[in-house]
């Protein structure tokens, strides 16, 4: 695969390929092992992530896959690094490097994502170990008077410094500017997610300009423009044409592709929303999926860590990943669901 950081943005939004987020922390991952009654441990966490990787028929719908920094550097239950299983599969490794949102002095009720401190040389650490993306979530939360114009900045000039950093060290910035459905009060409606969206996307791609991000060498991860958890569920149709219309007021066209997060979504209502939108619109990128938990539940669900049931969760993951990818073409219909 070539180096450059605009091929590799290219390659991570493949026709009918999207990314894989297994990125979660090691607090997360326990509690999604909690479900199925596992202990959280360094082995348990690697067989899970092992399972996945080594699926072969899902691997083949997953264009990249994000990862947490422990498993970036760990090895399958073989001696095989993760990365190398990764790669074999066609799949770009990528990984997570912000230090989580935190609190913001002087905001109540609003955080700004930390991390920049030392990541030139994380990166070129990261890199030498085979990553050659990676994302930096900053969360927005929304209510009547949320989020306000100093956090909206504040996260915006993070990401785009952190975007900066990545494309000197070879490395393609994943920018994930994440306007949250849930939280308080998560009553607003789809309206004030649209508005709020366009607004922080414009912010985004003010501070990217600024530090001269290469858009051709960065991919972005939006969140959809949905209704709050707490709010009435608008249709599939309503999302699809809301979140294209304010993509085209805001994302260059030069940007390589834009990969959604799911964002507490279930499972096929992220799939149906990707689906319309690439069904129905004439789009200058291609929009593609980013999911952890709504590629990753029933691969996990059906495993339940028990090694004779490896084969059932690659299988149960395999028909995510495939749902997901007909997405990606706006070729998903829920009778697919239904037949599998």
């Amino acid at each position: 695969m070539s180096e450059r950081i605009e091929d590799i943005a290219v390659a991570m939004v493949a026709p009918g390929k999207g990314l894989l987020a297994a990125d979660e922390s090691t607090a997360t991952i326990g509690k999604r092992f909690e479900t199925i009654g596992l202990e959280s441990t360094e082995t348990s966490r690697r067989d899970y992530r092992e399972m996945l990787f080594r699926a072969n028929e899902g691997m083949s719908h997953i264009s990249g896959v994000i990862l947490y920094e422990e498993t970036l550097f760990q090895k399958a239950a073989d001696g095989t690094p993760l990365v190398d299983l990764i790669r074999a599969a066609g799949a770009v490794p990528g990984i997570k490097v912000d230090t989580g949102a935190k609190p913001m002095a002087h905001f109540a009720d609003e955080t700004v994502t930390e991390g920049l401190d030392g990541l030139a040389g994380r990166l070129a650490k990261y890199y030498e170990a085979g990553a050659r993306f990676a994302k930096w979530r900053g969360v927005l939360a929304v209510s009547d008077v949320l989020p306000s114009a100093g956090a909206v900045r504040a996260n915006a000039h993070a990401l785009a410094r952190y975007a900066a950093l990545c494309q000197e060290a070879g490395i393609v910035p994943m920018i994930e500017p994440e306007v949250l459905m849930d939280g308080t009060p998560g009553d607003h409606s789809i309206e004030r997610s649209q508005d709020v969206t366009e607004y922080v996307l414009r912010v985004t791609f003010e501070e990217l300009a600024a530090q001269r991000i290469n858009l051709e060498g960065m991919i972005l991860k939006p969140s959809m423009v949905i209704d709050g958890k707490k709010a009435r569920k608008a249709s599939v149709d309503e999302v699809a044409e809301r979140t294209v219309r304010v993509l085209k007021n805001t994302v260059p066209a030069s940007v390589p592709g834009i990969t959604f997060l799911s964002g507490g979504q279930s499972t096929e209502e992220a799939t149906a929303h990707l689906s319309a939108m690439n069904a129905d619109y004439d789009l200058p990128w291609p929009l593609t999926f980013s999911y952890g938990r709504a590629l990753q539940t029933e691969g996990l669900t059906a495993w339940g860590g028990k090694p004779e049931n490896v084969a059932a969760g690659q299988r149960a993951f395999a028909h995510r990943a495939k749902m997901c990818g007909l997405a990606a073409k706006g070729g998903w219909k829920i009778e697919l669901e239904k037949a599998a």
